[in-house]
């Protein structure tokens, strides 16, 4: 009877390692999607010989951009991609940065969520990563931008998307500013862009023992260059956080 157990006991074994083993090529291959679905391809590259550049603000290439009246296509400028939270809208952030993209010679690029919220938070990577590339590729073709000051960055959702987004994408966007995020959850880390967190005490929905004093110390336990910053405040951007973000953005 024991030989027998055995027996039983090793073809049951056997069945068991084959299932696992499927198991694990399974979720190889969704691991192997998620990385690639959270990539974006393009890199960048030289304008088109014949690009118009205009300046000021107007939609372009399915987002609202605001380009400062200073800019030339001689000299390469920085460039900000700022996102909006759960349903806002792009006007939103583009307002608050026009000041400071004026004052500092960067363009600034907010692109509307393909749904209420950007595609990670409501339903999985995909429509708005492809968005995205599409929308730096139309930049680079149309202005001189430089690749050592190209950021990332968003308040809320969009702190959250940001993160996910430049730390799976850190090779391209040199720096990230996220402004009270929620989480990060890049499916693989790439590059090692310098981060700035700002978030306020008084923050409601997204309080901040929850979620910016849980991320930052992850990320600095990883290595990353991270600038974070306590306000009291709630769930806002103030205007002194924008200032202080993009003087150290542009600081090196």
């Amino acid at each position: 009877m024991l030989l027998i157990g055995c027996r039983h006991f090793r073809l049951h074994a056997g069945v068991i390692a084959s299932t696992v083993e499927g198991m694990y090529a399974v979720l190889d291959v969704a691991i192997e999607a998620a990385h690639a679905a959270a990539q974006l391809a393009i890199r960048p590259h030289a304008p088109r010989a014949d690009a118009a550049g205009g300046t000021g603000s107007r939609t372009f290439a399915g987002a609202d951009i605001y380009v400062p009246e200073s800019y030339r296509p001689d000299k390469p400028v920085g460039a900000l991609v700022m996102l909006h939270g759960a349903n806002g809208k792009p006007k939103g952030p583009l307002t608050w940065l026009k000041k400071a993209a004026n004052r500092s010679g960067f363009i600034v690029i907010a692109p509307k969520s393909t749904a209420a919220s950007w595609d990670l938070i409501d339903g999985g990577l995909g429509p708005d990563v492809a968005r995205l590339d599409a929308i730096l590729a139309a930049l680079f073709d149309e202005y001189a931008i430089d690749p050592e000051r190209l950021a990332i960055g968003g308040f809320s959702d969009g702190a959250s998307y940001a993160l996910t987004i430049g730390i799976a994408n850190g090779t391209l966007f040199r720096t990230i500013l996220a402004f009270s995020p929620g989480f990060q959850n890049p499916p693989r880390r790439r590059g090692m862009p310098r981060i700035f967190v700002a978030h306020g005490t008084g923050d409601p929905i997204l309080p901040i023992a929850r979620t910016s004093r849980r991320i930052v110390p992850r990320l600095q336990r990883l290595k990353y260059d991270v600038e974070y910053v306590e306000f009291d405040g709630d769930h806002v951007v103030p205007r002194a956080m924008v200032t202080r973000s993009i003087a150290w953005w542009l600081a090196r």
